[in-house]
This record gives C-alpha cells, structure tokens and sequence, in this order.
C-alpha cells in the first residue's frame, strides 16, 4: 500500500527526460561536435580539459558538461553563480578531494553562469584547477573576453557555441511532442509557430510545448493548430515570434519610424519588440543598419554610436545595456537623413556586376620597381598634394574608356550639405582644367 504520507516525487520536465545520454543525440552545435571537430575530439581524447561554453540560454552547455563527465568517469559537481559563494567554492573542492581520495575518480566542476562570480569569486578556481583537482567547465551567456578574468580565461579553451536553427528545433519539437502528446495531431502552422517562439532556445522550446500540453490535455483537444498555440501562449506570442510574419512586419515599423524621423514611434516599436522577446543585439544589428542606409553621411557620427551601443550591450548585457540601444534608436531618429550613399552603392554594384573587366590605368599603378616603371607604371600620375588645394583638377580616376558615371549624388541634409558643396566645387575645377586643356 503506497505511503500517504510519503513526499510527492515530482515529475521531471521534458527537457530533462529528453537530455541526451551520448553526444550523438545532442541536437546542434555540429560546428563542435561534427566528426573531426573540436568537442568532438575533446571527448575522443580520453582525457578531458578545462573549458568556457559561451553561447546563449537554452543551447546544450549544461549537457555537454553532464556527457563530459560521463565520457570520462568523473564525478560530476555542478554550481550556479547565481546562488553560490567562496565558501560554496571551498565545499566543492573538499567533495572533489574526498572523491578523489576515496575511489581515484576526478570531478569536473561545472560553473554556469560564471561570468555573475566576481574577480575574487573566479580567482577561488585557480589553485584547484592549476593542481589538477578539477577540470572546470564554465557556461556564461556573456562574452567572456570581458566577464571572465584573464587568470582563468588562459586556463580554459572557450567553445562558442550557437543558437538552435529552425531544422534542430524541429527534430527537438517532434521528439518532445512524441513523449508527452503521443496520438495528437499537430499541424504545420502549429509547429512553426512554437519553433518561432523558441528563438534557437531548446529549453525554450520544450517548456512551451509542456505548456501546451498541459492545455490540450485540460480542454481535450483532439488536434493542435496554430490558432490553439496562440491562444495557449498568448502572453508571450501577443507580439510576434521570430520566424514569423508580425516579427518581420515590427521591424519593418522600427526602420520606417526611424527613417521618418520620429523618435516617439522608434521607441514604441524598439520597446515592444523587446518585451516580445526579440534578441537586442539582433535590434542593434538593424539599428546600425539604419546608421548606414537611411542616414549615411548626412551625419556620420550615428553610425559609430550605432556600434557604440551594440558594444555598450555586449559589455553589460541585458537590461542596463538596452537603454544604450535606446540611445542609438532616438538619436537615429532624430538624425539628418540621407540614402544618398545607400543609393550610390546599389548602382555601382549593379554596374560593376554587369561590365567588362575593365584593366586599371597605367598612371593609376604602383610602381616598386624599375621593370614597372620602365613599362610606364606610374606615369603621368599627379599627387594630389603637390597641386592646388591639394587637388588634381581634371585628373580621371576610372578605367580608360568607361563612360561618366556619377552614382553619389550628396543631399543637401546635414553634413552631406556640405560635401555636396564641396564637389560642386571641385567639379568646377574640372571642367575649367579641361576647357583650357
């Protein structure tokens, strides 16, 4: 007769049902663990070394640590940053001693989130791992260039590892959905809305479809389709989901908001995208884009602030780095716009890709040595300093015989107002050259 009073065992997530038990059934990072590629040949070696898995939430690091220790016999001692300190530091390092004096076996220390320890947390590694006590594996989310210090960093080899495609989803989302909603439909739309969703999160992923499992199973559902999913997640899919359409329609009216100068807008749009989810530094991506395309050399600083504030984000990370993205977004919006270099950069690629190979002038060449200048390389070539203003009126920059092209056309907006002057400047010096020519 079962125990009423016995404690409820409660029943383990799919994601942990699902974890792999060897490294052939880890779903991704095959950039790794592809034959002849370097985890791989880690858990060939028969000897394992101390590493850093930096790569985002949900794509195998704590697993790769477990098969580690599986593939090398070793005791497996796992601490999370977030809620250890030195002395939970010193407790590990005693078990790992005791194991070791006890049965012979080594521990590897799994540390996830490493990069949350501080300086004097991390340098508590170093005598144990340089003695050999333990081979430490550390997961952090954050570049560890800057998260983790240089001490243990040169200790350890770091593997990137990368976000879940579409297709790894897919296999995880048919294996998770075959262990808890064996027998139920689940259509096309369905599956590519949860795998939208997920974003290249496996854990991600499988929690969403115990969710909707949960729910099926409560209502009694007889098939899942995509209208079922949305309504099971609505909380999290009210905006939009990577892979889908309202995803690529809110970036859209982020670009457009910024084009058309309205910061109010901008920020609707960069805020709602990011408490749909979104990856920030995906939006950063796109905001230098913007810096590039939409306002160009009208003002060039917004391109450096652009990337200023991806690196703002890499260095502290989510949310104290998303204001610099929000700096970015304003400034953007508010900005002098151009696309006149965007313009100008479409046609001379449209050109270049249908001409000839046109050979560069002999003027034009460079000439080390005497056979080249002997064969006339360099020749007739006028440097610019030593000509008035520093400028070569009438002097032909393009291949002999290609037609006149003028692709950069400058705006009279912000600092390519003044650019635009000074060319019209210039090009009157050329044509006076060659009137008296």
């Amino acid at each position: 007769m079962a125990d009423l009073f016995a404690p409820a065992v409660p029943a383990a997530p799919l994601a942990e049902l699902l974890r792999p038990a060897s490294i052939g059934e880890v779903v991704g990072q095959q950039h790794l663990l592809g034959p002849g590629k370097p985890l791989r040949l880690a858990f060939e070696s028969g000897k394992a070394h101390s590493m850093i898995l930096w790569g985002p939430p949900g794509v195998g690091k704590t697993t790769l640590a477990q098969l580690m220790a599986k593939a090398f016999d070793a005791e497996f001692v796992a601490l999370s940053a977030v809620f250890s300190g030195v002395k939970d530091i010193r407790e590990a390092m005693q078990a790992a001693q005791n194991e070791l004096d006890r049965s012979g076996r080594p521990t590897i220390l799994f540390v996830d989130e490493v990069h949350r320890f501080n300086k004097s947390q991390q340098d508590a590694f170093l005598p144990y791992v340089e003695k050999g006590l333990v081979t430490f594996i550390g997961a952090t989310t954050e570049n560890p260039s800057f998260e983790v210090n240089g001490a243990l960093l040169s200790r350890a080899n770091v593997y990137v590892l990368e976000s879940l495609s579409a297709a790894d989803l897919v296999t995880l989302f048919d294996r998770g959905a075959a262990r808890i909603l064996p027998g139920v439909p689940i259509d096309a739309g369905a599956r590519e809305r949860i795998v939208g969703y997920a974003d290249g999160d496996a854990r991600r992923l499988l929690n969403a479809i115990e969710i909707l499992a949960t729910a099926a199973q409560t209502v009694g559902v007889a098939a899942v389709d995509a209208d079922f999913v949305e309504k099971t997640l609505a909380q999290n899919l009210r905006r939009f989901d990577k892979g889908g359409e309202q995803f690529y329609d809110q970036i859209s009216a982020l670009h457009k908001s910024v084009r058309g100068s309205n910061p109010d807008a901008a920020l609707y749009w960069f805020v709602r995208m990011l408490d749909g989810g979104a990856e920030p530094l995906y939006l950063g991506r796109r905001i230098v884009r913007m810096a590039a395309e939409d306002i160009g050399l009208a003002d060039p600083r917004a391109l450096r602030l652009a990337l200023d504030a991806c690196e703002t984000f890499e260095r502290l990370g989510s949310p104290e780095g998303e204001l610099a993205l929000a700096e970015a977004v304003v400034y953007m919006a508010c900005a002098a716009k151009s696309n006149a270099v965007y313009a100008a950069y479409n046609a001379a690629r449209a050109f270049v890709s249908g001409d000839q190979t046109r050979p560069v002038p002999l003027r034009l060449r460079n000439a080390p040595t005497k056979l080249m200048k002997g064969l006339g390389y360099g020749k007739d070539y006028r440097y610019a300093h030593d000509e008035e203003g520093a400028y070569a009126a009438g002097e032909d920059y393009f291949p002999d015989g290609m037609p006149p092209v003028q692709w950069y056309v400058p705006t009279d907006r912000g600092l390519e107002g003044k650019i635009r002057e000074k060319l019209e400047y210039l090009r009157s010096l050329d044509a006076e050259k060659r009137r008296n020519s």
